[in-house]
C-alpha cells in the first residue's frame, strides 16, 4: 500500500523524473488508491505534472486523469508533448476533455483541441459555455503558428475617457476579469487599441486623472495573422513583456504573454537543431517507429545519392589510387577536415538567419570574414598535414598535394557553408534542414576532385 506521507521527489536534481515515484503512482493506481493518488499529485506544477503523465504508459495515463477527478490540474494538458496529447486526446472522452478546457486559458484550451477532428472539435466546443465557444472558434479560424492561435482571449481593457479612479473600481469589483495581468489595454469607443498602462503606474496614479492622460500611445502590437517567429523575434529585440493583439481594422482581439513566447522560441531552437541534424521538426522522443522511419527516411535517402556523387569522383581516379596507396590512406582526411569546417561556417549562418543577424546588407562582410577564416585556417592545417605526410610516407610532393588540396576544401567549405545557406533562405527553403546535405555534398566533392586531381598532375606518372 501506498502511504500518502511518505515524501517522495518527483525529479532528481538534474531534472529527471524520479522512477521511484512513478512506481508508486503506477502502483497506486493498479490498487484503485485514488486518495493516494490525490496525496502523490496535489502539490505538483502543472508541468511536473506533465512529466509523470508522460512517463506512464498509454492506458496509465487515461486511468490517471479519471482517477484523480476534479483534483486533476486540467493545465498539466497544455504542457505535454505532442504527440502524447495527440495520443491522450483521442484516448480521452470528450467530456473529459470540454470540462478540462473549460478552466483554460483560450491559448492552452486551443493547443489540446487544434488536431483533433472536426466532429470531435464541434462536440467539445456545445459542451463549453457560449463566450468561450465564439474565442475558442474564432482561434480555430486562424492559421497554426499565428499570434491568433497563441493569444489569450482574457485581458483588461477601459475606456480612454475614464478616470483611474473608474478603471480601479471596475478591476476591483468586475468578476469576469483574468487573475493575472500586467497592462491594461485603452480602447476607444469602437474598441480600436488606443494606448496600454502598465499596473503599477495605474495604481501609482491619483483617481482623478483620466486614463488617457497616463497611456502609453506608441507600443509594439501584432496582428493575429502574424507568423509566430516574428512575434518571438519581436518579443526578444523589444524585451517585450506583454503584448496586444489586433485584427485588421485595428480592434483588439487578444494578448500575448511572455511565457508562451518563451515556449515558442524554445520551440523554434529545437526545430533549428532538428533540422541541423536532417530530423523532422514534428519528431520527438515520444513518437512512433513508423512517423520517426518516415521522418528520416527522405533525407537519408538524399544523403546517399549525394554519397554516390562523391564515390563517383573518386572512381574517376581510380588508376591514380591504384599507383599510389598512400592517397586511399590520406583522402579522407582531406574530406573530414572539409566537412567539419563546413559545418562551423553553416551553423553559425543558420543560427544568423533565424535570428536576422545575417541579412543582404552584411551578407558580403560576412562572406568575406568566413572565406578569410577559411583560409588561414587552411594554411595552418594545410602545414601540418603535409609536415605529417612527408614524414609518414618520406615523399615531400605528397606532403605539397595534401597541403594544397587542404587550402583548397577549407576554401570552399566556408564559402559553401555561407552561401548555401543564404541561397535556400533566399528562395524560402529552410536552409536548417536542407543546408548539411548539400554542404557536405561541396566539401566531399572538391576534396576529393583536388587531393586526387592534385596527386594525378603532381605524383602519378
Amino acid at each position: 500500500m501506498s502511504e500518502p506521507g511518505d515524501a517522495v521527489r518527483t525529479h532528481d536534481e538534474w531534472g529527471v523524473v524520479n522512477p521511484d515515484f512513478i512506481a508508486r503512482v503506477v502502483s497506486a493506481l493498479d490498487g484503485g488508491e485514488p486518495k493516494a493518488l490525490r496525496a502523490l499529485t496535489r502539490d505538483l506544477h502543472a508541468a511536473d505534472l506533465a512529466d509523470v503523465i508522460e512517463n506512464l504508459d498509454q492506458a496509465d495515463r487515461v486511468r490517471l486523469i479519471s482517477s484523480l477527478g476534479r483534483s486533476f490540474n486540467p493545465e498539466a494538458l497544455a504542457e505535454l508533448d505532442e504527440d502524447v496529447r495527440d495520443e491522450l486526446m483521442e484516448a480521452l472522452p470528450n467530456d473529459v476533455i470540454a470540462s478540462a478546457i473549460k478552466k483554460l486559458d483560450t491559448d492552452d484550451a486551443l493547443y489540446l483541441i487544434e488536431d483533433l477532428e472536426d466532429e470531435d472539435q464541434r462536440e467539445i466546443l456545445s459542451k463549453v459555455p457560449k463566450e468561450e465557444r465564439a474565442a475558442l472558434a474564432r482561434g480555430l479560424e486562424y492559421p497554426e503558428y499565428t499570434a491568433g492561435r497563441l493569444m489569450k482571449t482574457e485581458f483588461v481593457a477601459v475606456p480612454n475617457v475614464w478616470t483611474v479612479g473608474e478603471a480601479t473600481d471596475f478591476i476591483r469589483s468586475e468578476k469576469g476579469l483574468p487573475d493575472e495581468f500586467i497592462e491594461v489595454y485603452v480602447v476607444d469607443p469602437g474598441f480600436h487599441l488606443v494606448g496600454t498602462v502598465p499596473v503599477s503606474r495605474l495604481m501609482r496614479s491619483a483617481r482623478e486623472k483620466k486614463i488617457g492622460g497616463i497611456m502609453d500611445a506608441e507600443q509594439t502590437v501584432f496582428r493575429a495573422t502574424d507568423e509566430q517567429a516574428d512575434v518571438a523575434w519581436k518579443f526578444e529585440k523589444y524585451n517585450l513583456v506583454s503584448a496586444a493583439v489586433i485584427d485588421e481594422s485595428g480592434r483588439l482581439l487578444g494578448t500575448l504573454m511572455a511565457d508562451d513566447i518563451v515556449e515558442v522560441i524554445s520551440e523554434e531552437a529545437e526545430e533549428t537543431m532538428l533540422h541541423l541534424g536532417g530530423v523532422g521538426s514534428e519528431e520527438t522522443i515520444s513518437g512512433n517507429v513508423f512517423d520517426t522511419t518516415k521522418s528520416r527516411f527522405a533525407w537519408l535517402f538524399i544523403n546517399l545519392l549525394t554519397a554516390i556523387l562523391a564515390s563517383w569522383v573518386i572512381s574517376l581516379f581510380g588508376a591514380t589510387l591504384e599507383q599510389m596507396v598512400a592517397l586511399a590512406i590520406l583522402m579522407p582526411i582531406v574530406a573530414s577536415m572539409g566537412g567539419n569546417a563546413g559545418t562551423q561556417t553553416m551553423t553559425v549562418a543558420v543560427r544568423a538567419l533565424a535570428t536576422r543577424s545575417l541579412s543582404p546588407l552584411n551578407a558580403f562582410r560576412v562572406s568575406m570574414r568566413e572565406c578569410t577564416v577559411g583560409l588561414i585556417n587552411g594554411l595552418l592545417f594545410a602545414i601540418i598535414m603535409g609536415v605529417f605526410a612527408w614524414a609518414w610516407f618520406g615523399s615531400d610532393r605528397l606532403g605539397l598535394v595534401i597541403g594544397a588540396a587542404m587550402i583548397i576544401n577549407l576554401l570552399a567549405a566556408a564559402l559553401a557553408g555561407i552561401l548555401v545557406p543564404i541561397t535556400l533562405d533566399h528562395f524560402d527553403i529552410d536552409p536548417a534542414i536542407s543546408s548539411g546535405t548539400f554542404v557536405t555534398t561541396v566539401t566531399d566533392v572538391v576534396g576529393f576532385f583536388s587531393f586526387l586531381g592534385l596527386a594525378a598532375i603532381w605524383l602519378v606518372n
